[in-house]
């Protein structure tokens, strides 16, 4: 059976009907469709920061924030997330970090022991302040690092990202 020339127009019609969109799309989308599609990235495990103020030498408020720093961690360790904490003392709280008048040196031991992220930081201006004031040097517990302004790290800090909890 012979197909007359009317008969191939038409199938050819039809052929060019459906190549040419066809080709067009392919054309358009073709690298990103025979590209695989991107995996997905691993989230990030989460780094939650947090700065600890204490500028009273009520051993209380010094029992509570000690409380929150042995805590919060546990939280977040449940949570397969990281965390560390920076406690700042400035004003009368330097009390609770000086090795002559902490009422809770045994239990910053004991948190230091159960949390490698911590760090103690003391101003050094109410440090130098307590020096002239008693007129001999201020010792320090062991560990605790010195920051030029106790409120000013807490501002670098919290413009830095970082959390405050007050207790």
């Amino acid at each position: 059976m012979r197909l007359s020339r009317r008969e191939w127009t038409i199938a050819a019609g039809l052929i060019l009907a459906f190549l040419v969109p066809l080709t067009v799309t392919l054309l358009l989308t073709g690298s990103e469709a025979a590209s695989p599609k991107p995996q997905a990235k691993a989230a990030p495990v989460a780094m939650h920061r947090l700065v600890l103020p204490i500028n009273t030498d009520d051993p209380t408020t010094m029992r509570a924030l000690i409380s929150t720093a042995l805590n919060l961690p546990k939280y977040y360790q449940e949570r397969n997330e990281a965390f560390t904490i920076e406690v700042v003392a400035y004003n009368a709280g330097v009390h609770m970090l000086r090795a002559d008048t902490s009422p809770v040196k045994d239990m910053l031991r004991i948190l230091r022991t159960v949390n490698s992220n911590i760090r103690f930081v003391v101003c050094d201006a109410t440090k130098l302040g307590m020096e002239r004031q008693e007129g001999r040097p201020v010792t320090l517990i062991d560990g605790v690092d010195i920051v030029p302004s106790g409120p000013g790290r807490i501002i670098e800090l919290q413009e830095a990202g970082w959390s405050y909890i007050r207790s």
